[in-house]
């Protein structure tokens, strides 16, 4: 009989922190599940590399703010891939630097519908899956958020760091409602890291500016948050539910 590799779902799966989650869960022994937005391109390689260490691999183009869109995403797992052991709620997205009192309604709802909304459906449609309660084999939920929610982003994105508050509430909440039921919910709280979301929010070298006020004076790699991703998700981590780790520098 063939053992069946843990299945991995991670929003966001084409680049940054999402893809090298991706990478060192198929180095790991998973098979892979992961979202990406739009760049098809950049999901074909994640998923090559995937493939490369002999997991089975599925990039899906999917908008976490779109109900539909996740429902299928979690149904082309179930169905080419099997049942998911862990979800890694990476997807987020920040507007451009500025002050609240010049973010139009649009822009917080754009970042709320993914980040919070999102999230908390993807949350939902793991814990439907995962719940032994409900059928389930258990799992884990491992959610990202950011040391915004710590730190307020005054002057750049209060919006972002509003969002990322409540993907640590939710990530308490849920621990606690699916603590019985074979689920571990988790959090992680990336400081600056070398991705490409400080260009989306209009500063490219952003990491370089902040450098000086980290204490190890550097911004992170994505494979290192990538690391504590993993170790949350495995059995090492096993009495770890509702927590909410920093890995920032020292930040």
């Amino acid at each position: 009989m063939i053992d069946m590799r843990p299945i991995m779902l991670i929003t966001g799966g084409s680049r940054g922190i999402g893809a090298a989650c991706a990478v060192q869960a198929a180095e790991a022994g998973y098979d892979v599940c992961f979202s990406y937005a739009s760049n098809a391109e950049a999901a074909e390689l994640v998923k090559a590399q995937c493939v490369s260490h002999g997991a089975r691999a599925l990039a899906v183009k999917a908008d976490v703010s779109i109900e539909g869109d996740v429902l299928d995403l979690f149904t082309r797992c179930d169905v080419e891939l099997g049942a998911v052991s862990v979800l890694v709620n990476n997807a987020g997205v920040i507007g451009l630097q500025g002050e609240l009192a010049d973010f139009t309604a649009e822009r917080i709802g754009w970042v709320v519908d993914v980040n919070v909304t999102g999230a908390l459906i993807c949350m939902r449609e793991a814990a439907l899956r995962m719940s032994t309660k409900r059928g389930g084999a258990g799992g884990s939920i491992v959610n990202l958020s950011s040391m915004a929610a710590k730190l307020g982003a005054p002057f750049e994105y209060i919006d972002y760091a509003a969002t990322k508050g409540a993907i640590d509430a939710a990530t308490i909440g849920l621990a606690k409602e699916l603590g019985a039921a074979g689920v571990r919910v988790n959090a992680v709280r990336p400081g600056p890291t070398h991705t490409d979301i400080h260009a989306s929010g209009g500063e490219p070298d952003r990491i370089a500016r902040l450098a000086p006020n980290i204490p190890m004076g550097r911004g992170g790699e994505p494979s290192e948050v990538a690391n504590l991703i993993l170790w949350l998700a495995s059995e090492e981590a096993s009495y770890m539910s509702g927590a909410l780790i920093d890995v920032s520098g020292g930040r």
